[in-house]
């Protein structure tokens, strides 16, 4: 598969009983529907996340991509608990691309990701 993001070529990275391909140009993660979730769940994930600052720079605002699977157009999906985080997800097959260095993120939930989550949920009650 080629990457939406770059183009480049996704290699296959093993993480237990997961698999899941990286772009060798971008480092960008792309996630088979329920993958992220599991690898979300697995301690020391975000090894899988070898991307830098300058790679996440250099994508991150490349919008209107389309499904490596499908060739559907990806949707702009923001992370509920970390809304910061922009990512990718494919309607038709539930793949999700993330730029990289996201998933490092969204595995470090802080302190202050909570509060800021207290604070907007208690503006909208």
């Amino acid at each position: 598969m080629k990457c939406p993001k770059c183009g480049g070529l996704f290699i296959q990275a093993l993480l237990e009983d997961i698999q899941i391909d990286r772009c060798n140009s971008c480092n960008g993660l792309w996630f088979d529907e329920l993958e992220l979730k599991a690898v979300l769940n697995k301690k020391g994930s975000e090894k899988l996340d070898t991307g830098t600052k300058s790679d996440y720079e250099r994508t991150s605002k490349i919008e209107d991509i389309f499904c490596p699977k499908d060739n559907s157009k990806m949707i702009k999906m923001v992370d509920v608990k970390q809304n910061h985080i922009w990512f990718e997800s494919c309607g038709v097959c539930r793949g999700i691309f993330l730029d990289a260095t996201e998933l490092k993120d969204l595995k470090e939930y802080s302190l202050f990701d909570i509060v800021k989550s207290i604070l907007v949920s208690g503006r909208e009650g």
